[in-house]
């Protein structure tokens, strides 16, 4: 990863489809609070966690923080595919079962 917000948030779909990649820590969220926070102000609906390589608690926060904006908005942003790294974290704050998209099984 090289640092740039260019390469760490994607669209991949006309339906409102993000993909996050590469380290979101705590060395680089002040950079990506306000990338992701324009994400899901435009429009986001769900984001791809898979291609998160390095993911901390201030990570965790960014994600917890577009969750509760797109839901003041009205919109269930759904986090898809979690990465390993993301898991990893999320178990250790048992807020692994808030990963799950709307209408996904456990």
């Amino acid at each position: 990863m090289n640092g740039s917000t260019a390469d760490t948030v994607a669209a991949v779909g006309s339906d409102g489809s993000f993909a996050l990649e590469g380290e979101w820590t705590v060395l680089r969220a002040a950079e990506l609070r306000p990338v992701l926070a324009g994400v899901v102000a435009g429009g986001a609906t769900r984001l791809d966690l898979s291609h998160i390589t390095e993911f901390d608690s201030a990570g965790l926060q960014l994600l917890v923080a577009a969750r509760r904006s797109a839901a003041a908005r009205g919109v269930a942003l759904a986090f898809d595919a979690p990465s390993p790294a993301v898991r990893a974290l999320a178990a250790v704050y048992r807020l692994d079962a808030g990963l799950q998209s709307p209408g996904a099984g456990t």
